[in-house]
């Protein structure tokens, strides 16, 4: 079974696929990126160890490149693939919070929950802009 490549326009006012997967890609590599570089100071503000947040840094930044390089050719299982991943990551984010692992300030347990709202967002923006939701498939 090949990958179906999905690259058929959008109508006016609509979202792409490509890009739903971009603003994930921006937004998650911005969080990578922040992670990495203050996580000494993100450890103070969240209660976070700042080896978690380096770690939690670097996969982002993996991520972000997948979700870019898929963004510029996006075919149904690679978007199926990313959907999954902001699934997961959004729910397992909200069983860190709700179970307290780490120990989190206030601010840590009100931002775990509130990046778990956003990449929920991003899994819902892809799959509705999705071609295949419309019977597309190029």
């Amino acid at each position: 079974m090949s990958d179906t490549t999905l690259t058929a326009p959008a109508a006016p006012g609509r979202i792409t696929i490509r890009f739903a997967l971009g603003v994930d890609a921006v937004l998650s590599g911005a969080n990578g990126v922040a992670y990495l570089a203050a996580a000494g100071p993100l450890e103070d503000l969240l209660g976070l160890p700042a080896a978690w947040l380096r770690g939690a840094g670097a996969v982002l930044l993996a991520f972000a490149a997948v979700v870019a390089l898929v963004s510029r050719r996006p075919g149904a299982g690679a978007v199926r693939a990313i959907v999954a991943v902001n699934v997961l990551w959004a729910a397992g984010s909200i069983v860190f919070a709700l179970a307290g692992w780490g120990s989190p300030e206030t601010a840590g347990t009100v931002w775990i929950v509130l990046q778990a709202l956003v990449v929920a967002g991003f899994a819902e923006l892809q799959v509705a802009s999705a071609p295949w939701r419309a019977g597309r498939t190029s």
